[in-house]
């Protein structure tokens, strides 16, 4: 009964991993790309914030299969930071006050802000956590 058990929360991290390979493949088309318009901005956000949410979720799926107990995404995070599964942190502590930030509120100089932040700082680090993970299947 265990090994069923282990057996299907290594297959729900790797279905989570698709869906964040989905979201990741669609800011990744956009990361280069000069963002102006207020659609372009809001779009590439919203690509953010499901990289980012899908991401912690599929940390949350992994280190359970490893057998961690996760109650939330800051958890989450660092506990992937403490095994490697991450490189910084703090970068992706700052990336979920980020996202939470986004969802709430829109102010034209923070998405300007943050169209910069995601391309030069998380995109970098959701990069680094899908090329980790890929090496894992």
């Amino acid at each position: 009964m265990i090994f069923l058990l282990d057996n299907l929360k290594e297959i729900r991290w790797r279905q989570r991993f698709e869906n964040y390979e989905k979201s990741y493949r669609l800011l990744e088309r956009y990361a280069d790309q000069q963002i102006e318009s207020e659609i372009e901005k809001a779009g590439m956000i919203q690509f953010f914030e499901m990289a980012f949410e899908l991401a912690w979720k599929v940390m949350k799926d992994y280190l359970e299969s490893e057998a961690y107990e996760i109650k939330s995404p800051r958890e989450a995070i660092k506990q992937s930071f403490q095994i490697g599964l991450i490189d910084n942190g703090h970068v992706w502590i700052e990336g979920l006050t980020v996202r939470n930030l986004t969802v709430h509120t829109y102010d034209e100089q923070l998405a300007d802000k943050m169209i910069d932040d995601i391309k030069t700082i998380f995109f970098p680090e959701l990069k680094k956590f899908y090329e980790r993970l890929l090496k894992e299947l």
